[in-house]
């Protein structure tokens, strides 16, 4: 009540927030006003001004000491000038920086002192930023009124410009550049209002980018709002896909970039996990990004991992093809056994025997849930009972004892939830009669014990035992895991639904957009699964090279700001991760949106019956409708109800994917039916056509309440844009799965019956509304705790991310990276002399192993006797060796080219990390994947993952380290080499260096980089010394199976292919 009270009197957060702001948009107008009156030349001069001050805070970009003690002296004396001119003109804020440089030692002194004052530079900057705010921000109002009457070409078509910034656009400009979330109303113009505070950070000249939701609308706005920035003095980039890297540079170094994140967030992973050297990395430092939709893509999105990667070392795509067939007859043997169980339980609920229905009924959920049949069975409120009530009674028994049972009727059982398949007894003896074990896993711990324990064999023997049975697991387990992958392809994941086949590709298909996502690919051999069922060519099991989650790319930016209609929902979420308020901003025009309440039905047949019901009434006025989906299977199926009641309209799901924002766009014309999921077409502005006003304006219909209520906003907002009339109607039945879990379905049915209410009547009160909206809370709430807990795991990632690429990035900009050797080898070899010296064999020294360490690794050739490691100690030892080793180091640079000697001393570090992080992502991988099974030993998993993490990260900087000096002798830039170091196995540096390449590379995502014409590829292909994964090796059909049956092949799982 006090909070309430307050509230009334001083107003709300924002309230305030907004009255703070008034005056700065008052000074903003006064100032484009005077504006008007000046030239067109006085407008520029300011901004040139403006960026001449900003520019002074830019990196340095210098010589480094090893490129300056080449140049000749004119060429000193210009490098000189440069740095003598940016330290006059910083000199009024830094006066004690150098007076006169001019000579090599005094641009080496200049970098450092430079480098001291440059962590002074973001506050300076940004005050300067926000004293310039009102005059900045008038100066793109004022050049957009000036350019008011002019034609834009935007993607290929002209378009009048015609917009000058409303006051509720300045300020959600200055909401964007206090780092906040302006939640602006569709229609209200956020791409115009993302020019002010791009213009305004643009003057730094250190890039800013603008986050789209696809490529369409990156290239749309630049090409747009770019003719704004453009007449002010900026340079304006695109990032589109298939680019090559010399543009993506080009792009990345213009004042102002647009692109999705996807595309920048791959650059990323490029950049620093792959580039050989600086001229291969496009992007510069995070500064300030604004992200469009932001809730779509830090909310959505944000666990979404990019990942770039290659082909596996060993890919089991051979077992996929091999029991294709079999599965085929499996799942249709299944399909036939659970169309006889619904027969039979139609048979006994006409006889009224309850126990028999609800049993078959109960199977035909358990191996076919998805069975037409059974659909229908379940659309009928009474028999939806019986089968819950069944359900309910085989869950009861603490033991199960029944549920196993009637599981063992089935070929297999479906987990639709889990996305899970389990085969049974049944189905196991189809595809293996004749060996019962086919599917039992050996116990490794046991077998390999009794080997041990049987004294008639000899050590190679043994040996040669344990190699079967290993052999034999490894064929056990790689059989079973792809049978259980092709019956989830099989029996979950169907086409055109959750996939679609485009030029013999396996397309995934979002569920919430309908949207195509190219290069993604499901994990665990399922998508391999799925293109074996389709017939198409199934690719390689791949490995990761770099990883990052959406949500953890965006955390790099310095500065981050976002545009949406809806996000005060999450407000909690943006807070708590980003740092981000929400700031919901007023509309330029009053709302007319007419809000209905929900109208709720008992089934969902009643439902979808209403909602044509609406439809036809709104399509007989000629009112258009937008009908929106919770998912691509309900626009579906409303769109057969439509096609039968013989009703005009277009549906926007993944076979018209390219057409979405046309479909969207037409969708305010008269008479207009539009179907689609509930998160299509967001960015694309639905303008009312010809005489749609008058009949009332756009009619959004919800079939369905979403979990979140920022998408039923985004939903209603589609209409109603700019004080255009409109209304928005939800309907909703009890079978839906939030109400269903979270609201109560059961009660508020029974009390529907216990009125007497009669089939495909609604309830309709602002009470009910309220209630569903509680629900929606909830599952926010729980979603929130679980994204939350899954941050928490993305986190260990990130920091160890961090530190890797960190010091990736500190070999590639090294000035110095001879030091960096220096510096490894001090390190390396001491720990290693006193693991030799002082940590084996209970503290006594092994001198011979430690020699073997060092001959291995360096060619020194010493001999025990020379070595004389027993007469000295363990700093005596090291110091001995680290001389010995930089001598022979010493004369191996006097051989190398000294133009390249650079870049190959950076690519002997650089080998090291990539190799060592790529094991380390699938060590971790490995660790994610099996970490939750310990919370059955009553162990949290976040801390056993976080403690298994660190020791993972250890040992992984440790095997850098010993990486690193391993390479030292075997990396060269010349082809003949000196008989000393002859022994040691060399790799030429130089050319294609890196085994990471176009050929080889695939990603995970939307974007990918064309090479530019004439590089090279590596035919070697990529080299990873991963955990012991044994192939399975392609035999004959006449020799032994490889799964160990002793049976031939053709007999045996070669049975299962003819």
């Amino acid at each position: 009540m006090i909070k309430w009270t307050l509230q009334k009197i001083v107003g709300s957060k924002n309230q305030r927030e907004l009255k703070r702001m008034q005056p700065i948009v008052d000074r903003i107008n006064e100032l484009e006003e005077a504006y008007q009156k000046e030239s067109e030349e006085q407008l520029l001069a300011r901004v040139k001004e403006w960026q001449t001050h900003l520019h002074r805070y830019l990196p340095l970009q210098l010589p480094t000491k090893r490129q300056l003690e080449v140049m000749d002296d004119d060429s000193i004396a210009e490098v000189a000038a440069s740095v003598q001119k940016r330290f006059d003109a910083l000199r009024d804020e830094f006066p004690a920086l150098p007076a006169t440089i001019k000579t090599r030692e005094d641009i080496d002194a200049a970098k450092n002192t430079f480098n001291e004052i440059d962590e002074e530079f973001p506050a300076l900057r940004d005050k300067y930023l926000d004293e310039i705010l009102p005059e900045a921000y008038a100066t793109v109002k004022n050049g957009a009124r000036r350019l008011c009457g002019t034609e834009i070409e935007v993607v290929d078509n002209m378009i009048p410009w015609d917009m000058v910034h409303f006051d509720v656009q300045l300020v959600g400009g200055i909401a964007l550049h206090r780092g906040m979330i302006a939640e602006m109303q569709t229609g209200e113009g956020k791409t115009l209002v993302g020019t002010l505070p791009v213009f305004l950070n643009a003057l730094t000249g250190l890039g800013v980018h603008l986050v789209t939701v696809n490529d369409y609308l990156a290239r749309r706005d630049s090409e747009w709002m770019g003719a704004l920035f453009k007449y002010l003095g900026l340079t304006v980039g695109c990032i589109q896909n298939q680019q090559f890297p010399g543009l993506r540079r080009e792009q990345y170094y213009c004042d102002v970039t647009y692109g999705t994140n996807a595309e920048f967030g791959f650059d990323y992973l490029r950049d620093n996990g792959m580039a050989g050297s600086t001229d291969d990395q496009v992007q510069r430092d995070h500064y300030f990004a604004i992200v469009d939709e932001v809730d779509s893509i830090l909310i959505d999105e944000a666990r979404t991992p990019l990942i770039i990667s290659g082909p596996a070392v060993i890919s089991n795509t051979e077992e996929y093809k091999r029991y294709r067939g079999v599965i085929e007859q499996l799942v249709k043997k299944q399909n036939h056994l659970c169309n006889e169980l619904a027969t039979e339980a139609k048979k006994a609920i006409e006889e009224g025997d309850e126990e028999v229905a609800g049993r078959a009924l109960f199977k035909v959920k358990l191996g076919q849930p998805r069975n037409r049949q059974f659909m229908r069975f379940m659309e009928d409120p009474d028999t939806r009972r019986l089968i819950e009530k069944t359900e309910l009674s085989f869950y009861q028994d603490a033991q199960k004892k029944e549920l196993f049972a009637i599981k063992e009727e089935l070929y297999f059982t479906i987990d639709e939830k889990g996305h899970d398949a389990d085969l049974m007894e049944m189905g196991r003896e189809l595809l293996s009669p004749d060996d019962p074990e086919a599917f039992v896993i050996p116990d490794l711990a046991a077998a390999f014990a009794d080997v041990d324990a049987n004294l008639d064999l000899t050590d190679e023997q043994r040996l040669a035992e344990k190699d079967k049975i290993q052999t034999k697991m490894d064929a056990q387990g790689t059989r079973v895991h792809a049978i259980s992958q092709l019956l989830k392809a099989y029996c979950l994941y169907e086409k055109d639904n959750e996939y679609v086949v485009k030029e013999g590709k396996v397309v995934i298909v979002d569920e919430n957009t309908g949207r195509e996502m190219a290069g993604r690919r499901w994990s665990d051999g399922l998508h391999q699964a799925v293109e074996a069922k389709e017939n198409v060519e199934i690719e390689r099991e791949t490995q990761t090279y770099a990883t990052i989650t959406i949500q953890n790319y965006f955390r790099l930016y310095e500065k981050l700001g976002g545009m949406t209609g809806t996000a005060e929902t999450e407000a909690a979420e943006f807070h708590d991760i980003y740092r981000l308020d929400v700031l919901p901003i007023p509309t330029h025009r009053p709302n007319q949106r007419k809000d209905h309440n929900d109208q709720v039905f008992k089934t969902r047949r009643e439902k979808f019956n209403a909602v044509v019901a609406k439809i036809q009434e709104c399509h007989d006025s000629g009112q258009p409708v937008l009908v929106g989906t919770a998912s691509v299977e309900a626009s579906e199926t409303l769109s057969r109800m439509l096609q039968r009641s013989k009703i005009t309209h277009k549906v926007l799901n993944a076979k018209y994917h390219l057409q979405e924002a046309e479909i969207v766009k037409a969708a305010g014309q008269l008479g207009s039916v539009t179907v689609s999921t509930n998160m299509a077409g967001r960015g694309t502005d639905i303008k009312l056509g010809e005489g749609v006003k008058e009949a009332g304006g756009l009619f959004v219909i919800g079939t369905e309440r979403h979990q979140s209520r920022r998408i039923d906003r985004q939903l209603r907002g589609r209409c109603s844009r700019q004080g255009d009339p409109g209304g928005s109607q939800f309907f909703i039945s009890f079978e839906d799965d939030l109400m269903r879990n979270f609201a109560a379905a059961d009660r508020m049915t029974n009390m529907m019956e216990r009125f007497g209410m009669e089939d495909g009547e609604a309830l309709e009160h602002k009470w009910l509304n309220r209630s569903v909206e509680t629900a929606q809370k909830r599952v926010e709430q729980m979603y929130y705790r679980r994204r939350k807990y899954v941050l928490d795991f993305d986190d260990v990632m990130n920091r160890q991310r961090e530190v890797v690429y960190g010091y990736r990035n500190q070999v590639l900009k090294s000035e110095d990276p001879r030091k960096l050797i220096m510096e490894l080898l001090e390190r390396v070899i001491p720990t290693q002399v006193g693991h030799y010296m002082e940590e084996r064999d209970e503290g006594q020294p092994d001198f011979m192993e430690l020699l073997n360490w060092v001959n291995k690794t360096f060619p020194l050739h010493l001999t025990i006797e020379e070595a004389g490691f027993e007469t000295r100690d363990v700093d005596g030892n090291s110091q001995f060796l680290l001389e010995r080793v930089h001598a022979a180091y010493d004369r191996k640079i006097e051989m190398e080219d000294p133009e390249h000697l650079d870049s190959l001393e950076r690519h002997i570090m650089l080998n090291a990390i990539d190799q060592k992080w790529q094991e380390h992502l699938y060590a971790m991988d490995s660790l994610r994947e099996g970490v939750q099974l310990r919370a059955q030993g009553q162990k949290d998993p976040l801390v056993e993952y976080k403690m298994e993490a660190y020791k993972l990260f250890t040992a992984l900087m440790d095997t850098i380290d010993d990486g690193a000096v391993h390479n030292l002798f075997r990396f060269t830039t010349i082809r003949e080499i000196d008989p000393v170091l002859a022994d040691a196995p060399q790799q030429t540096s130089g050319g294609n260096e890196s085994a990471m390449n176009e050929s080889n590379m695939a990603v995970s995502g939307s974007s990918s980089v064309v090479p530019e014409s004439g590089s090279g590829s590596d035919e070697s292909g990529l080299k990873l010394n991963l955990p012991k994964r044994r192939p399975i090796a392609k035999v004959g059909r006449n020799e032994p199976c490889s799964c160990g049956s002793g049976k031939k092949f053709k007999q045996c799982c070669g049975r299962m292919t003819e």
